[in-house]
């Protein structure tokens, strides 16, 4: 445990069970879905609609942030596994950490911390719409870094830098779509699909950004259920 992460706690936790209201607060906007994920793909669906000079342009970088943020969320919680475990702040006795009012410490039990597969995800759509507008983009980074990212690190579910490591693989991830040809590969489908039919391309597009509303719970929950099948069928097989 570093001094930089130790620091940074305690200065936040010197402000946790000072008020019931405020870290009541702090919980709900760490755990409900539309303020955390709602409002940055809202600024997404803006940047896509309000695309009027280079429109096709910015809108292959935000479709590009899409698939982008599925393969940041999911290679971060990837090295979370590979990696040495790393328990969260508030279930480390040495830090005499204080969970604040309405928190549950057993949240995320067993699940390493290190990196933060929120920041990789937000960050990283955040970046997206950077890249199709300056001032959204700026908008949804400011809102990731202390409506989504703060709240993780005040309740103890992170430490800081779980999320720098997360936010940083995010942009590295983002700023891949800086390279042309890639970026022209992943999208020239998605924009020729549009092209084509546009009433299933944005029916696909909605389940797409409603994923990353839920932080692709829903996607986890289905691959952790086929996972668990075939490894039923497999003890089956003799």
């Amino acid at each position: 445990m570093n001094r930089f992460d130790v620091t940074i706690l305690h200065f936040l936790n010197q402000f946790s069970q000072r008020s019931p209201t405020f870290d009541s607060l702090v919980v709900l906007i760490a755990n409900n879905d539309l303020l955390r994920g709602g409002v940055i793909v809202a600024l997404f669906w803006w940047a896509w609609a309000n695309s009027r000079n280079e429109r096709e342009e910015n809108r292959a970088y935000l479709l590009y942030g899409l698939a982008a943020t599925l393969f940041s969320t999911f290679f971060a919680r990837g090295l979370a596994v590979i990696l040495p475990f790393r328990d969260r702040p508030l279930r480390v006795p040495s830090l005499n950490f204080r969970p604040p009012f309405g928190m549950n410490q057993d949240a995320l039990a067993g699940w390493s911390s290190f990196p933060s597969d929120h920041a990789a995800l937000f960050v990283c759509l955040a970046v997206a719409i950077w890249f199709a507008s300056k001032r959204l983009g700026a908008i949804a980074l400011g809102y990731t870094c202390f409506f989504v990212l703060l709240p993780r690190v005040y309740l103890g579910i992170h430490y800081p830098t779980d999320v720098l490591v997360g936010a940083l693989l995010g942009i590295g991830v983002a700023w891949s779509a800086k390279i042309t040809w890639l970026r022209k590969t992943v999208t020239e489908p998605g924009m020729c699909w549009l092209e084509v039919h546009a009433a299933s391309f944005y029916s696909v597009l909605f389940l797409c950004t409603f994923s990353i509303v839920e932080s692709f719970a829903s996607l986890r929950e289905l691959a952790e259920f086929g996972v668990e099948r075939v490894y039923i069928v497999l003890h089956w097989i003799p």
